[in-house]
């Protein structure tokens, strides 16, 4: 009886969100490239941001200006990602501090855009080891879409020394919204994809459709938490238009439901329990 009772709490207790989440608090920062980085004496962002563009300088105008970053591989694979463009211009870095196989980890994101003939921007996610000498650990290219941001708050801890990094490409025409948030490890001070998550909205005469993102981790007894991501599409009808006018369209009925995946680590690489969200993207395709 005492066993099972036992087994009973301990299942229950595999099933909690992991303790660890709500440490780590500390997102997603936009210094000027710059400025000094905190506790590292006269190492400024510029200086980090140089290792990826060698002839990044400030111009008159405030801003930072280089040409082509250093060589990179697409974070999908060799059959991904675009060409960046001649000359790179940035504003501000966007920082992030991570934990990685139990050591502490800057992260920076350089949204390049894109070149002329690339419908893709170019946006480079660097890793870098600040202890002694900073270094330059790893550099990708995780742009999916033209315009390449941190998702807020840029992390997701998996485990007591160990974060998941959260980027999110878009574009938006008139009426539609794209979104590609890909789920990125650091293992061996080396990025690697879990997954790319695509979702859609869509804003007509007479009703909004919408896909919202959350991701939770579960711990479930491996080194990385389980992390379980669940899409809400929902769709909301409109009496009338947004100036009041009459629709053309019928609207479908108002709805909402959710679509699970969770992903698990296998002791090799995370896996994913159901094509649902794969199918999902799909279903979006053809509302294109």
């Amino acid at each position: 009886m005492h066993r099972t009772l036992l087994r009973f709490i301990l299942a229950c207790l595999l099933l909690l969100p992991c303790p660890w989440t709500a440490a780590g608090a500390q997102g997603v920062s936009f210094p000027d490239l710059g400025s000094p980085v905190p506790g590292h004496g006269d190492t400024t962002y510029l200086d980090l941001a140089r290792m990826v563009i060698s002839d990044l300088a400030a111009d008159k105008d405030g801003f930072y200006r280089g040409s082509m970053p250093i060589e990179m591989r697409h974070i999908e694979g060799p059959d991904s990602g675009g060409q960046p463009p001649e000359t790179s211009s940035l504003s501000n870095a966007a920082a992030l501090n991570i934990k990685a196989g139990g050591k502490h980890r800057l992260a920076m994101l350089f949204d390049l855009g894109g070149s002329a003939d690339s419908a893709e921007g170019f946006a480079v996610l660097a890793l870098y080891d600040l202890a002694g000498k900073p270094r330059l650990l790893d550099a990708v290219n995780v742009a999916v879409d033209r315009s390449t941001y941190f998702r807020d708050p840029g992390k997701l801890p998996i485990g007591p020394g160990d974060d998941v990094i959260i980027t999110l490409s878009t574009h938006f025409n008139s009426n539609q919204g794209y979104v590609g948030t890909p789920l990125i490890l650091v293992r061996d001070d080396s990025f690697e994809l879990i997954d790319v998550i695509h979702t859609f909205d869509e804003s007509l005469c007479a009703y909004k459709r919408t896909q919202e993102l959350a991701l939770e981790t579960v711990a479930d007894g491996q080194p990385y938490a389980a992390i379980q991501a669940t899409v809400t599409d929902a769709i909301v009808t409109e009496a009338a238009g947004p100036n009041g006018e009459s629709c053309d369209e019928a609207a479908p009925e108002a709805s909402s439901r959710d679509i699970s995946v969770t992903y698990h680590w296998d002791g090799a690489a995370y896996v994913k329990d159901s094509d649902a969200l794969d199918k999902l993207a799909g279903e979006n395709a053809k509302r294109f």
